[in-house]
């Protein structure tokens, strides 16, 4: 979400060869400003997220979370779940449409910052 091609651009141009369009909207927005809006824990978890989480999208999912809960940290886990959702949804549409993911038949997992071993 650094940077938006233009929307019809091939997939050669924007370096996304996924079928994200057929799941999700894209809203415009300056993506910087937009994950400096964020709490450092939903920056974080974007910066880990698998796929290009979009921040224009997870400031307005943000500003939800904080609706319906508050700017708390049961609001920031509520959204980092969803994230985690979102995230093996894009995963699952990926793999129906292009077969297993090699990582995931393996039994490898994302690496996530909070992940790493006490011997690291």
């Amino acid at each position: 979400m650094l940077h938006s091609a233009p929307r019809n651009a091939p997939a050669s141009i924007t370096n996304d060869g996924t079928c994200r369009k057929a799941l999700w909207r894209r809203y415009e927005g300056d993506p910087w400003a937009a994950f400096d809006a964020l709490p450092v824990s939903i920056r974080r978890r974007l910066a880990e997220h698998v796929y290009d989480a979009w921040s224009v999208n997870a400031l307005i999912l943000w500003r939800h979370y904080k609706k319906v809960h508050g700017a708390t940290p049961r609001a920031e886990r509520a959204m980092i779940r969803y994230l985690d959702y979102c995230e093996r949804l894009e995963q699952e549409a990926f793999t129906e449409r292009h077969g297993a993911l090699a990582h995931l038949d393996a039994g490898a997992t994302p690496m996530r910052y909070g992940a790493l071993s006490a011997a690291e």
